[in-house]
């Protein structure tokens, strides 16, 4: 047979690619372990030409597809579709993780100019009207291919992917489809943009220490750090989560407290770097964009290919967790409010005093506290205990390899092999805050896995954090809820490491979104068990394990304020759905500024699961980019869907301890591992969950394991 189109185009564009000086270009001579990129060689003027030869190279891909004389197939039209594009990949794969981790104002002004040509690229393909029709006459004789699941699923996907964005639209709809892509492409660009920088904008130099008063020496050194970082003397508070979570349970000095939360809440309410027009006109594109395909709601549209499917299953979810946890939650505030009376506090209990009083009632209740686990939660031995739990449970080996390039000096790199040695994923790990990087915590690829014939390219993972740094006499020292958060996006790291896929698109956490999050909360349930934390928990200083009567007290803690952080989610749940099921486009109604219309909205939405005062003027919405730069628009219920069948999941794994004597149970580890974090989007997510499992999912665990009475279902 001839050499088809596509290999006639690659090899030419091989051979261009080694003859090619720019670093992200010249990936096929790359001299790194497992192809790795080489950072120190990489700079912000490479990126502009290297996406524009990854462009150009993309479409002489779709190209050679369209012009193939040969009669569609799945081989020459939906595989070579998969792999087309991959110096694009390549180079986006490097921009992209770098700059939520490490950006600058170089590379901010270059994601600016690259938003509408990659909206224009992706748009120019899915709108092809020649390569949908290829697809569309291999989808219609799918019955009669006889292709394995993942194939089917393949073909599958490809033409709903290409259906629901447009290539069934007219001549009209997908010029229009075009104008609302880039449209919005760029706007949540720029939202994004503005709570990274009204976040790092925000400062406050504290010169007199007993301002500071109840903040423990580690926090102060970390704040005197982050001043002489500035050249400034003192105590530098910002809005960053290792400063603003200590500050809100342990500052004794109310205003303070206050003054801080108030400066977090009204990121990008006005000023410089609003972000109310923002929403309603993301919201806006987005309810155009579902209409354009005949959907009432964005919603209805974005819900289809995900685990609930209907936007009436997702509220009746969200409703049957707001009726179960409601009631205990009130309890919880109740009691809380009684007890920071007691303990001096005048008035009502405000926003600014939940964690603080909710702390020091969990100290009372079971004398237990971040600065009494720090010193067990060491970050080096954390991350040996998680890495060995990924051992105990799995078989895999992490090995720091020094001659793989970072990012930045802080991050470390990692071969990861499985228990008879075979190497199976790069791991990077980043663990601190800095300007240049966003809040939060993440996991990510560099390369997702994927198969060419025999070949198996492994994926190289990212996780990044933004944990507690080390001072001047400490190393660093992680919160409970740091460590939970690392188990959290490890959980998400083993599922792309783990993953044994053919297609890249189908690979890891290629996944929906309201399963996605199972193996990453299903990791978190780890830290309440003893036989984990003997594991790692030692005495920073004296190696001492954790002592015993330490671990009841946070087993017993474990559902401390659990109905409080349901109905917390549930708000964010309510006002991402109250967004995304609008019918008609919002408008300021006369009289009211913009501003004040986006936070009536917003706080009417999360009105139902309200159990604190509403505070004036703040709103969580303007830097809640989960849903307004992030992928779950219509999705944030995917965090408690994902907890329900995680609760499920981990209930197999107490039962195996209570039969056969291990939360390390091997014959559940097998069937987690091999039909969950190795099937990636394989198959329909509930087949997979069904068969591991051996049925389907109910809420009794996660209403257990919250303490929530039976009778409140």
């Amino acid at each position: 047979m001839a050499l088809s189109a596509i290999a006639i185009t690659a090899c030419n564009k091989k051979a261009a690619v080694e003859e090619n000086a720019n670093p992200l270009l010249n990936y096929a001579n790359w001299k790194t372990p497992h192809g790795t990129y080489p950072f120190n060689e990489i700079h912000a003027s490479d990126y502009m030409p290297a996406f524009e030869e990854g462009f150009r190279q993309g479409r002489e891909d779709i190209n050679a597809i369209i012009n193939n004389p040969e009669e569609p197939t799945f081989e020459n039209t939906i595989e070579a579709l998969e792999n087309a594009g991959h110096t694009l990949s390549m180079v986006a794969g490097c921009f992209y993780n770098l700059t939520h981790s490490e950006t600058n104002d170089s590379l901010q002004a270059i994601e600016v100019e690259l938003s509408p040509l990659m909206s224009e690229y992706s748009t120019s393909i899915i709108l092809n009207d020649s390569l949908f029709q290829r697809i569309k006459a291999v989808y219609d004789k799918r019955e009669s291919l006889n292709l394995k699941p993942d194939q089917r699923k393949l073909l599958e996907d490809t033409y709903e992917s290409f259906a629901d964005n447009g290539a069934n639209l007219d001549e009209a709809g997908k010029e229009k489809y075009r104008e609302l892509s880039a449209r919005l492409s760029m706007l949540t660009l720029t939202y994004g943009q503005n709570v990274l920088k009204a976040t790092n904008a925000w400062t406050k130099l504290i010169t007199d220490e007993k301002q500071l008063a109840g903040l423990n020496d580690d926090t102060k050194g970390m704040l005197k750090a982050n001043a002489e970082k500035k050249g400034q003397k003192g105590w530098l508070i910002d809005l960053k989560p290792t400063t603003y979570i200590p500050l809100m349970k342990d500052c004794d000095n109310r205003a303070l407290r206050q003054e801080v939360y108030i400066a977090y809440n009204t990121r990008c309410i006005g000023g410089e770097f609003d972000n109310t027009q923002n929403i309603i006109d993301i919201a806006n594109t987005r309810l155009e964009l579902a209409q354009l395909f005949g959907k009432k709601t964005y919603a209805e549209k974005s819900l289809h290919k995900t685990c609930a499917e209907k936007q009436e299953t997702v509220m009746s979810f969200l409703d049957q967790l707001r009726d179960a946890y409601m009631p205990a939650a009130k309890a919880e505030v109740e009691e809380l409010q009684a007890y920071a009376n007691e303990q001096g506090l005048v008035g009502e209990l405000q926003p600014w005093d939940w964690s603080y009083y909710s702390k020091k009632l969990q100290d009372a209740k079971y004398s237990i506290s971040d600065d009494v686990l720090r010193p067990y939660f060491e970050l080096e031995s954390v991350k040996q205990g998680v890495f060995g739990l990924a051992k105990r449970l799995y078989g895999v080996k992490f090995v720091e390899n020094k001659d793989i390039q970072v990012y930045n000096p802080e991050v470390s790199a990692y071969e990861v092999y499985d228990k008879y040695g075979k190497f199976l994923a790069v791991y990077y790990s980043d663990f601190h805050p800095r300007d240049g990087k966003r809040g939060g915590a993440w996991m990510n690829d560099f390369q997702p896995q994927y198969k060419v014939g025999r070949k198996d390219h492994r994926p190289h993972i990212v996780n990044v954090m933004n944990f507690t740094r080390a001072t001047e006499t400490k190393p660093a020292l992680l919160t409970y809820d740091e460590v939970e958060t690392f188990l959290h996006e490890f959980g998400h790291g083993l599922h792309g490491m783990l993953t044994r896929c053919h297609y890249s698109s189908q690979s890891g956490t290629a996944v929906p979104r309201d399963f996605v999050e199972l193996p990453s909360q299903f990791n978190e349930n780890f830290l309440g068990e003893k036989e984990f934390l003997d594991t790692f928990a030692k005495h920073y200083e004296t190696g001492e394990p954790m002592p015993e009567d330490l671990i009841e007290k946070i087993k017993a803690a474990n559902n401390y304020h659990a109905a409080y952080g349901c109905v917390r989610q549930l708000s964010f749940g309510y006002l991402d759905m109250a967004w995304h099921t609008l019918t008609e486009p919002f408008v300021v109604p006369k009289g009211k500024t913009t501003k004040d219309a986006v936070l009536e909205f917003c706080n009417n939405a999360m009105e139902q699961v309200r159990v604190m005062p509403n505070i004036s003027g703040t709103q969580m919405a303007t830097a809640f980019t989960h849903i307004f730069s992030g992928g779950y628009a219509a999705g944030y219920y995917s965090y408690k869907w994902s907890e329900l069948l995680d609760a499920d999941a981990f209930a197999q794994f107490k039962k195996a301890q209570a039969e056969r004597g291990s939360i390390f149970d091997k014959k559940e580890a097998d069937l987690f591992r091999e039909n969950i974090l190795e099937k990636g989007g394989t198959e329909e997510p509930m087949v997979l969950y069904r068969r591991f499992r051996g049925g389907e999912p109910t809420i009794d665990a996660l209403l257990e394991r919250d303490g929530i009475k039976m009778s409140n279902k």
